[in-house]
C-alpha cells in the first residue's frame, strides 16, 4: 500500500503555516498549564521564564488563578490541562492542598501533572504532603531558578504526554473491540464505530494532531461519484474545518494521481484505501511530529485493516441485496401467478413493517418483518389457475385445495435459514388467535409478532382491494371486520396498533394503491 506524503521542504515557512487550518496558525498545538498564586509577580514572573519554552513541537497556553477558588471555576471549563503549577498558601493556609484533593477526588482527574510551589515550608512540610497528596513534584519557590522550572515543566509534560497516550489507546481499544462484532452486521454505525475506535488508536500511538481524520471517497463508500464525501470517521476540529471540502478534494486527487498537493501541510500523509484493486477512500494524518519508520509502518497496518473493514461490509452488503432480490423474485413469481393480488404484497410490507414500528419493533427489524411478509402467499405457485381466478364462491373441496398453499409455501421456504421468518409467516398467516384457523389450527399466540401482524395486515388489504369473486369493500367496513376479530381471530395487541395507524391516517397512500384495479 502506497503512502502519500507531502515531504516538499522548498515551501515557506509562511505558506506551509497557512496552507490549512487559518485558525490554527500561530497557536496550532500548545500545551495548557494553570498557574495557581495569590501573587502576580510570581504569575507574571512564570510565564517570562517560560515564554520560550517547546516541548514535542507545543508551545505553552497559561491559565492564570488567583485562588484556590478561581482555579476551581476554570477548571470546570477547561478539560484539557497539562499542569497545574499550584501555591498552597493563598485564601486560607492550606487553600492549594485543598485545590489538589478537588482535581483528584471531586474532578477525578488523574491525568494532570501537578505540582505545589509554595514560599512558606513550614506550612506545608514536603514529605507531609508528598505522602497524604496525590502530587508530581514539590518545589520551594526559593530554590525555583529558571533553570530548575524549565526542567520541572518539561518532565511535567512528558509525564502528561506519556499518561495521555495510554489513556488514548486504551480508549481506543475499548471502542475497537466493541465495534468488531457488529462489523458484519448491515448498518453505519458499526462500522463507524470500529474507524473512529481505529482513529483514536492510531492518533495516541503516533501522536498525531486531532486533525487526522478517515473519510470515503465521494459518495457511496464502494464507488466514486459526484455526490457529497461521507466521513467514516473523524475529530470534532477537523469537521469544523471551514476548507474541509478543498482538502477532501486534494486528499481525493492524491489517492487517484499518487502525488499529494503541495498546499496541504508539510508532512501531511494520506492512505488510500483499496477494495478489490481499486482506492475507495483514503486516511489523512497530520502528525504534531515527524512519524518515524515504525510509526509509519503501524499507520500502514491501520489502512489495511480499514480497507479491509470496508471489504467485508461491501460483501456482506452484496450478500444482503442478493437476500432481498431473492425475496422480490419469488414474491413476484407468487404475483404472477395470482395476477388478482397485483400490488397486494408491495402494499402488505408497509401495513408490516409499520404496524411492527408502532409495536415498539426496532427499524432494522420491521424491515425484515416486512420483506418476509411478502413470500407470506408463495405456496400459491401450487394453487391450480381455475381456483385462483374463480369469480364465484369457492367450493369445500376448492378450498381444501387453497388452504394448502400454506404448507407448501412453509415446505418451499425451509430449504434456508435465512428465509426462516418468512417460512413461518407463509405458514401460519391464517391460524387464529383462538385457534380455528388453518393449516394446524393451532392459536397464533404461540407465533412470532411477524406472523400475527400479518394476519391482521392480509385480512384488511384484501378486503379493501378487487378480487375475482368481489369488489373492493369501504375502509370502514373492513375496519369494522378487523376490530371485531380481535380476541378471536387476530391478537388484539396487533389490532390495536392496526387501528391506530389506520385512524391517524397513516395507511392512506397505502390504501390508495390497493383501489387500483391489476389483472
Amino acid at each position: 500500500m502506497k503512502i502519500i506524503r507531502n515531504t516538499d521542504t522548498t515551501l515557506s515557512t509562511e505558506n506551509s503555516e497557512k496552507s490549512l487550518l487559518p485558525c490554527f496558525e500561530e497557536s496550532r498545538y500548545k500545551w495548557n498549564v494553570l498557574i495557581v498564586d495569590d501573587e502576580i509577580d510570581i504569575r507574571t514572573l512564570t510565564r517570562i521564564s517560560l515564554r520560550d519554552f517547546s516541548f514535542s513541537n507545543q508551545t505553552l497556553n497559561f491559565i492564570e488563578a488567583s485562588s484556590a477558588a478561581e482555579a476551581m471555576e476554570l477548571l470546570k471549563i477547561h478539560d484539557d490541562i497539562a499542569l497545574a503549577l499550584i501555591d498552597v498558601v493563598m485564601e486560607t493556609d492550606d487553600a492549594g492542598l485543598k485545590l489538589v484533593e478537588y482535581i483528584r477526588n471531586e474532578l477525578k482527574n488523574s491525568m494532570i501533572r501537578i505540582v505545589i510551589r509554595t514560599g512558606q515550608p513550614g506550612l506545608a512540610p514536603e514529605r507531609y504532603v508528598i505522602d497524604h497528596y496525590d502530587i508530581d513534584d514539590y518545589k520551594d519557590k526559593t530554590e525555583l531558578t529558571a533553570a530548575r522550572l524549565y526542567t520541572t515543566v518539561r518532565s511535567a509534560l512528558k509525564a502528561f504526554r506519556d499518561l495521555q497516550a495510554i489513556d488514548v489507546n486504551r480508549r481506543g481499544l475499548e471502542r475497537v473491540l466493541q465495534a468488531t462484532p457488529a462489523i458484519y452486521q448491515l448498518g453505519y454505525a458499526p462500522l463507524s464505530d470500529f474507524f473512529n475506535g481505529m482513529l483514536t488508536q492510531i492518533i495516541g500511538l503516533c501522536r498525531l494532531s486531532n486533525l487526522s481524520h478517515i473519510g470515503s471517497m465521494e459518495g457511496a463508500i464502494m464507488i466514486i461519484d459526484d455526490n457529497e464525501p461521507q466521513v467514516r470517521a473523524a475529530t470534532g476540529q477537523f469537521i469544523k474545518n471551514s476548507r474541509f471540502e478543498e482538502i477532501h478534494q486534494q486528499c481525493v486527487s492524491a489517492i487517484l494521481s499518487g502525488e499529494l498537493a503541495s498546499t496541504l501541510r508539510y508532512n501531511t500523509t494520506v492512505l488510500p484505501l483499496i477494495v478489490s484493486g481499486k482506492p475507495v477512500g483514503y486516511i489523512y494524518i497530520e502528525p504534531i511530529e515527524s512519524l518515524s519508520d515504525v510509526n509509519r509502518n503501524l499507520i500502514e497496518i491501520f489502512a489495511q485493516q480499514c480497507s479491509q473493514a470496508l471489504e467485508n461490509h461491501e460483501l456482506h452488503c452484496n450478500i444482503i441485496a442478493s437476500f432481498e432480490s431473492a425475496i422480490d423474485m419469488l414474491a413476484e413469481i407468487a404475483e404472477y401467478k395470482d395476477k388478482a393480488t397485483g400490488g397486494h404484497v408491495n402494499r402488505l410490507d408497509c401495513y408490516t413493517h409499520a404496524i411492527a414500528v408502532e409495536m415498539g419493533v426496532s427499524e432494522e427489524d420491521a424491515k425484515s418483518y416486512g420483506k418476509a411478509s411478502r413470500l407470506h402467499d408463495v405456496g400459491k405457485v401450487g394453487t391450480p389457475d381455475y381456483i385462483l381466478a374463480k369469480p364465484s364462491k369457492l367450493t369445500f373441496d376448492e378450498f381444501e385445495i387453497i388452504k394448502k398453499h400454506t404448507t407448501l409455501g412453509a415446505n418451499i421456504l425451509s430449504h434456508d435459514a435465512a428465509f426462516e421468518l418468512a417460512r413461518q409467516i407463509a405458514g401460519g398467516h391464517h391460524e387464529f388467535w383462538n385457534g380455528n384457523g388453518y393449516p394446524l389450527g393451532i392459536e397464533s399466540k404461540e407465533l412470532p409478532l411477524a406472523v400475527r401482524i400479518v394476519s391482521v395486515a392480509d385480512v384488511f388489504d384484501a378486503l379493501i382491494s378487487w378480487r375475482p369473486y368481489k369488489q373492493p369493500w369501504a375502509i370502514q367496513k373492513a375496519r369494522e371486520v378487523i376490530q371485531d376479530g380481535a380476541g378471536t381471530q387476530f391478537d388484539p395487541t396487533v389490532v390495536n396498533a392496526f387501528l391506530k395507524l389506520l385512524d391517524s391516517g397513516k395507511f392512506d397512500h397505502v390504501i390508495e394503491r390497493a383501489h387500483e384495479v391489476l389483472y
